[in-house]
């Protein structure tokens, strides 16, 4: 891992216009781990310039499909040969736990995987019109695409993004977050260490108020794909609409996890525990609300309580710890605001609600898992995303009132269905106003499984073959292959 990454443009690292720089930190210690070059808009246009030449020279976009998916296949290769140090570098960067970063990257190689199949999919269709006419229809890239990333999963949303966008033959503008930029870097080389020709692929960090607006009103720019907040997406949004961009935003969400007194209980405290304190609960799709049968509650409560005393909080690269460090001391403060806020409603911390205490933990961000009891769903505490290591809880009757509950939010990213009866399971599943509905398991993604929501959760899916619509255009050709020339005004 490098101390410095400047800029990757056009195939090279440069610093920035500016010559300034953005520190970037380890959240396990507070510890500087090294600098990136900090770009302004200035960087953006050249960034842009590069992906729009790339684009209009066609070296890429023009490529046999097969070509492009060989090198796809080689930046998987390199991957995996650097997965060590990748996962080395996502741990420090970010704060979570190897066994995370490991599941985490092993998925970015597969998204690339993936992806260069599917670039060997796309195709157009045949349609049959009357009297001598001729259609049919072509898939080509949209362009150049802007591409901005959250600091929760650095590399793998990454690829997410890339993979896609480089399959369908676009060319990319890549924005990662400030507090976690290096495994994107790092990409950036492995791209072009596996033959994606310069300019094709572009990473820049720089301020999110500052060059995120620029790029996504930036007239160079084709598309924009942005993982993150809702508000920053409804501002993504509406600046977009300046210029028509296509866009794709995968937003926020507080997803229902809902667990029915017929249930393998075992089973659904394990899931439930995962659903909510995997990646430190920083998960768009964590399942944060937990909606218990109340003909079930207090055993499951007793289970769930006791085993949540027994996840393990600390050092990210030690065997056997389950939940590393939270992002940054903002956030830390944002995480514990709301666990006050909750108290304030009228609810109950009955587990953690703190700092953890110890030596290991005087450096660095952390936050105790945290369960909250008498809990309404109209407090505020349950209708807004947290993104941290806490989880409502509120009891439950029955399927309509649950269904009722769980809808009523503004978000619709995911949510979970624990019950033996497949009949209420699938029957449950339609009712959910959610883009991914996870029945007794809390895995919420697979390359080739679409990911993405409903309401303020965003629209447009990710991490399937539906994805490459999204980073292309349609063309529609109509010939005349008539006997007689046509002549419509009949002269």
């Amino acid at each position: 891992m490098k101390q410095h990454y400047p800029l990757f443009i056009n195939g090279e690292f440069v610093e920035s216009s500016s010559g300034e720089v953005i520190e970037t930190f380890n959240p396990a210690t507070g510890e500087v781990i090294g600098t990136v070059a900090k770009a302004n808009r200035e960087d953006v246009d050249k960034a842009v310039a590069a992906a729009r030449a790339a684009f209009e020279q066609g070296k890429w976009p023009k490529m046999n499909a097969a070509r492009r998916a060989k090198i796809m296949i080689k930046i998987a290769s390199i991957m995996t040969e650097r997965l060590p140090e990748l996962i080395k570098a996502e741990v420090l960067n970010s704060g979570k736990t190897v066994s995370a970063a490991k599941g985490q990257i092993g998925q970015a190689i597969e998204d690339f995987e993936f992806y260069a199949a599917a670039a060997m999919t796309q195709s157009g269709d045949v349609n049959q019109v009357p009297n001598g006419f001729f259609n049919y229809t072509v898939k080509e890239p949209v362009g150049v695409c802007g591409q901005i990333i959250p600091w929760n999963y650095p590399l793998m949303m990454a690829a997410w993004k890339i993979a896609p966008a480089l399959a369908t033959g676009c060319t990319v503008v890549l924005k990662p977050a400030s507090p976690t930029p290096i495994t994107a870097y790092m990409l950036a080389e492995i791209c072009q260490e596996a033959g994606v020709p310069a300019g094709v692929v572009n990473v820049i960090t720089g301020s999110g108020s500052e060059i995120g607006p620029y790029m996504t009103e930036h007239p160079g720019i084709d598309k924009i794909a942005f993982t993150g907040e809702t508000e920053t997406g409804k501002d993504i949004m509406a600046r977009a609409s300046k210029t028509i961009k296509r866009i794709t935003l995968e937003l926020g969400g507080k997803s229902p996890n809902i667990v029915f007194d017929d249930c393998d209980i075992d089973g659904a405290v394990d899931g439930s525990l995962y659903g909510i304190f995997y990646n430190t609960g920083q998960s768009c799709e964590a399942r944060s609300r937990l909606f218990v049968h109340a003909n079930i509650y207090d055993r499951f409560m007793e289970k769930f309580i006791e085993k949540a005393k027994r996840l393990r909080v600390g050092d990210p690269f030690a065997e056997g710890v389950h939940m590393g460090a939270v992002i940054s001391a903002s956030h830390e403060r944002v995480i514990d605001g709301y666990v006050k806020l909750a108290v304030e409603e009228g609810a109950e911390v009955l587990l953690g609600g703190k700092r953890p205490e110890g030596p290991e933990f005087e450096k660095g961000h952390w936050y105790m898992p945290t369960v909250i009891g008498n809990v309404r769903n109209d407090m505020r505490v349950a209708q807004e995303e947290i993104f941290g290591p806490v989880v409502v809880v509120m009891k439950f009757h029955d399927e309509q009132d649950v269904i009722r509950q769980a809808n009523d939010t503004i978000f619709g990213l995911g949510s979970a269905i624990w019950t033996k009866d497949h009949g209420k399971a699938h029957r449950v599943a339609s009712a959910i106003k959610a883009g991914i509905v996870m029945v007794n398991s809390p895995i919420s993604a697979f390359p080739g499984t679409p990911f993405g929501g409903y309401k303020q959760s965003g629209f447009g899916r990710e991490l399937a073959l539906e994805t490459l619509n999204l980073y292309t255009e349609t063309k529609s050709v109509v010939s005349y292959v008539g006997p007689k020339p046509l002549n419509l005004f009949g002269l």
